[in-house]
């Protein structure tokens, strides 16, 4: 009973007192006799017949305030900067989400101001962006959605309608876009809904989602608790993070994962069908609709940038990546976005006939933990602005894609995320990978509550009918990073890639992701601060445009530079090295520094990148790219 009488009240905090508490648990009446004593007996409760509880909601979570209908909306403020701890002018409170209705008025009642018992207002800190059109960053696909209608409209059944071409009935009247029934049968069928159809599902009813708050979830204990001391020392239902529950989600932020064309993809795969070894990459693509499910995201992949990275047949390893700041400028001049991450995990079965292994399936493992790990750290670092949660963030459009095996032993791209509770525990840090067995994961031991591994959600991967292609070039300049393949980004292979161009238009010959990189990222002669005319032009498809940056002087030297100088290739530089230290074994040809290293390093020592020709030598034959010394 004192649950239900506490819960009641609005909290045991609105009393000031804990005897209350001790009160009610020791009897054995309803809440209607509850609510007679207080009449009765007012003034030994110190509780005042016109007590209303205001819900007040922050970025930090929300709080119930007492208050009486007469109370002046200067007192009230000043309860409230007292329970979230601001000062009078730290805050501003607003009756409705959207940052409309400040109180302002100090002297006139709650009453006056038509706040009532229960009403929802908000808080904002001073100088907090808030859910504002003005100061939020909203998706441009999020903005579109939210203007759609998304009913689903049926034709008339001639079997079981009995009306006119004009009327509807319950079995061609226009679904909703979360109506379950509807998706489940769907080809295939659909089980998660999409986020904007679980939005209007919250914000459907009578109050059209006035009290609709998305919380994300925090398995953190809250600080600031003064009533006992730290963690571990002491907890308290107030600071002690809620238990989980794990759950299916029920929608998901992105419905489907299409890549332009087979080339982005099968570029990418070259790296382990040459090596062996496992490749990992990030897709820069855009979010548009998807019109097979109700109010669904679709992320197009355009582009897959490969950053540093340190291989094996069943490991990856990131390092550190000087270009990261430069391939995002990049993209978002061009219209793209980083939209997710990709790896591979490719095993042979038969090289003759180009069969894999099919490893991930229902009695093994769709994602290890450390996968899920990883995406929800990539979830977590991409997170999903949005307007009706406190924060402005919820939730994450960042996917993640599994180049494997499929049943049929021929490459399979599967998209997936994590949900929302897989992305708190992973960075409340609650979530480990054990060691002996990756795959598999656990959560952090505590002494209060135990949590575990949450499930993820899978997501269609598609390729179209009918390719798309952002980047239109017919010849491949190299993938960054590929050096233990021997391709390497240089003006060697800049030379080769213009001289192979057999197309006259110059917008297709730079409509290259990977070559954009390169001509802002060279060491030679980087056009970081001059190449944003051509962005555009490549972005808008405008060769008008890419003519104009054509003729600019950048451009020209670039030219220049590849037509001056025949810069060798990767093999051709080890032998010349080679050739070089079998000539002078005491390396007395290279300057004191190239004498310590070897290798290309003494090569740049005597043939500066600025131009110098290479050394006229005697033609002999090279010996293979191994014997170079390390």
């Amino acid at each position: 009973m004192s649950c239900l009488a506490v819960l009641w009240l609005g909290g045991s905090s609105c009393f000031g007192s804990c005897w209350f508490q001790t009160w009610c648990a020791g009897t054995a009446c309803n809440a209607v006799e509850i609510m007679e004593m207080i009449d009765y007996d007012v003034e030994k409760f110190n509780i005042s017949p016109n007590l209303q509880i205001i819900r007040v909601q922050s970025p930090n979570g929300m709080k119930k305030i007492p208050a009486t209908k007469k109370e002046t909306a200067a007192a009230f403020l000043n309860k409230v900067g007292k329970e979230f701890g601001f000062t009078s002018n730290g805050f501003s409170i607003f009756l409705n989400r959207n940052k409309t209705d400040e109180i302002q008025s100090q002297n006139k009642t709650l009453s006056l101001l038509k706040i009532k018992h229960g009403d929802m207002l908000f808080l904002y800190p001073s100088g907090s962006p808030g859910p504002s059109g003005e100061t939020m960053d909203v998706d441009e696909i999020d903005q579109y959605l939210a203007k759609q209608e998304g009913k689903i409209y049926r034709n008339k059944d001639p079997q079981l309608c009995r009306h006119g071409s004009m009327g509807k009935c319950v079995h061609c009247v226009p679904l909703e876009p979360f109506d379950e029934e509807y998706l489940s049968h769907l080809d295939p069928p659909v089980k998660h809904m999409s986020f904007h159809a679980y939005i209007r599902k919250l914000t459907g009813g009578a109050d059209k989602g006035k009290f609709v708050a998305l919380e994300n979830i925090s398995c953190k204990i809250k600080s600031g608790c003064e009533g006992h001391p730290p963690w571990p020392e002491g907890i308290c239902t107030k600071c002690q993070p809620s238990a989980i529950t794990l759950n299916r989600q029920k929608y998901r932020h992105i419905d489907n994962i299409m890549f332009e064309n087979h080339t982005i993809a099968d570029r990418f795969l070259d790296f382990w069908r040459k090596t062996g070894s496992q490749r990992m990459g990030y897709l820069y693509g855009r979010y548009t609709e998807h019109k097979d499910i109700p109010l669904a995201i679709r992320a197009e992949v355009a582009a897959i940038y490969e950053p540093p990275q340190i291989a094996t047949q069943n490991s990856l390893e990131l390092v550190e990546d000087p270009k990261a700041a430069a391939v995002e400028e990049i993209a978002a001049k061009l219209g793209l976005r980083k939209v997710g991450w990709i790896f591979t995990d490719l095993l042979s079965e038969d090289t003759r006939i180009g069969t894999v292994k099919y490893t991930r399936n229902k009695d093994s493992y769709f994602l290890s933990a450390e996968e899920c790990i990883t995406a929800g750290h990539f979830q977590n670092q991409q997170s999903n602005p949005c307007r009706l949660s406190p924060d402005g963030h919820f939730g994450s459009k960042f996917i993640t894609v599994a180049a494997t095996g499929g049943p049929d032993n021929q490459v399979h791209f599967e998209g997936y995320q994590v949900s929302n509770q897989c992305m708190a525990l992973v960075r409340d840090e609650c979530l480990l990978p054990c060691r002996d067995a990756p795959e598999l994961g656990y959560a952090k031991e505590s002494s209060t509550e135990q949590y575990v591994p949450d499930v993820f959600y899978k997501i269609t991967t598609t390729f179209p009918k009918d390719p798309q292609y952002t980047f239109c070039s017919t010849q491949r300049f190299p993938i960054e990073n590929r050096d233990i393949l021997g391709e390497t980004q240089d003006f060697h292979s800049l030379a080769t890639y213009l001289s192979q161009c057999t197309s006259t238009v110059f917008l297709d010959i730079v409509s290259d992701f990977h070559l954009l990189i390169f001509l802002v990222t060279n060491e030679v002669m980087p056009l970081r601060d001059s190449i944003g005319l051509l962005l555009d032009a490549v972005k808008t498809k405008d060769e008008e445009l890419a003519q104009t940056w054509k003729k600019s002087e950048q451009w020209a030297t670039i030219e220049q530079l590849c037509s001056k100088y025949h810069w060798p290739s990767r093999r051709a530089l080890t032998c010349l090295i080679t050739f070089l230290f079998s000539l002078t074994p005491d390396r007395s040809l290279f300057s004191p520094q190239a004498r310590r290293v070897g290798s290309h390093r003494a090569l740049r020592s005597l043939v500066p990148w600025a131009g110098v020709p290479l050394p006229q030598l005697p033609h002999q034959p090279c010996g293979p790219a191994s014997t170079a010394p390390s």
